[in-house]
């Protein structure tokens, strides 16, 4: 099951400067357990349909690719696909895609999964601010990387389904999900109080949030090598809570929606595959036995 921790609506607008996560829920567990967590007071429609927007661009001079003999990395062979072909496979199985934007360089086999090609504009901000563009001013948006090929069409239609109504939401895995999941793999974790996560390699966004989210959201990367600046954004209470591990969800959540000026959630989920990414040939020989593994099965 998905955990879901949301900030309080609090009406209409954006959010103030409090917020609250509301209501507990219980769930059975998988070893039968009872357990209880928090959750929104509004989740998305389950048969809401999303826009897709997959960033496959990258470095063109990464030597990753490069060794692979290919542009990017997303287009890297894993077990006879393209990398990103798994992404896009997802897409369609999930059920509630009802288009697809591809930025970045592509392969044959990979067209007939895309409704709209797009070239890559360069850094991340760049392809993101161009490929939104691109799509509808209304709506639910999903954006994810072209480098996750774990993730499974019934993976990504339980985010989906689950995920809170929120204008943006970040799912993030705990760490024992992912180390059971997938023994071995290398990630990066942030310690709260109420356990340790990764983050995902993809987030759900409110299309009409975006003219207040991208700016913000600019200022925030632009200032991410400058730790006096983002001490200022976040608060030196915060930086120092998050530092020894004692910052609750939703303080953070509360915190990234003021910096960011739109309703942000974090939305925990079991599904490890949304936050296991390949950056190097370590992660690549781990992957590929992964799905190796699925394919005998």
């Amino acid at each position: 099951m998905s955990e879901a921790v949301g900030v309080s609506r609090g009406g209409e607008g954006r959010p103030g400067p409090e917020g609250a996560a509301v209501g507990p829920r219980q769930e059975m567990g998988s070893g039968g357990e009872n357990t209880v967590h928090p959750v929104s007071p509004s989740l998305s429609h389950p048969l809401t349909q999303y826009s897709a927007l997959v960033l496959g661009g990258g470095d063109p001079n990464d030597p990753f690719a490069a060794a692979h003999g290919v542009p990017v990395k997303a287009l890297i062979p894993l077990s006879g696909k393209p990398m990103g072909q798994y992404v896009l496979e997802a897409l369609r199985d999930s059920g509630r895609v009802s288009s697809v934007t591809y930025l970045g360089p592509t392969a044959l086999e990979m067209s007939t999964l895309i409704d709209t090609p797009l070239e890559s504009r360069g850094k991340l901000l760049e392809n993101l601010e161009y490929g939104l563009s691109h799509l509808p001013s209304s709506g639910r948006v999903l954006v994810l990387t072209a480098d996750i090929p774990l993730l499974t069409g019934t993976e990504l239609r339980s985010v989906l389904e689950g995920a809170l109504d929120s204008e943006v939401v970040y799912p993030i895995v705990r760490r024992e999900d992912c180390e059971r999941a997938f023994p071995g793999v290398k990630r990066t974790y942030a310690r709260l109080k109420s356990g340790t996560f990764t983050g995902g390699n993809l987030f759900l966004l409110e299309a009409s949030a975006q003219s207040e989210f991208l700016p913000r959201l600019k200022k925030v990367l632009d200032n991410r090598k400058n730790p006096l600046a983002l001490a200022a954004l976040f608060g030196p209470l915060t930086a120092l809570k998050l530092v020894a591990g004692q910052l609750e969800i939703a303080e953070l959540e509360r915190i990234v929606s003021r910096i960011l000026g739109v309703r942000a959630s974090a939305f925990i989920t079991p599904h490890a595959s949304v936050g296991v990414d390949v950056d190097k040939e370590a992660d690549l020989i781990l992957l590929e036995g992964v799905l190796r593994s699925r394919e005998s099965a």
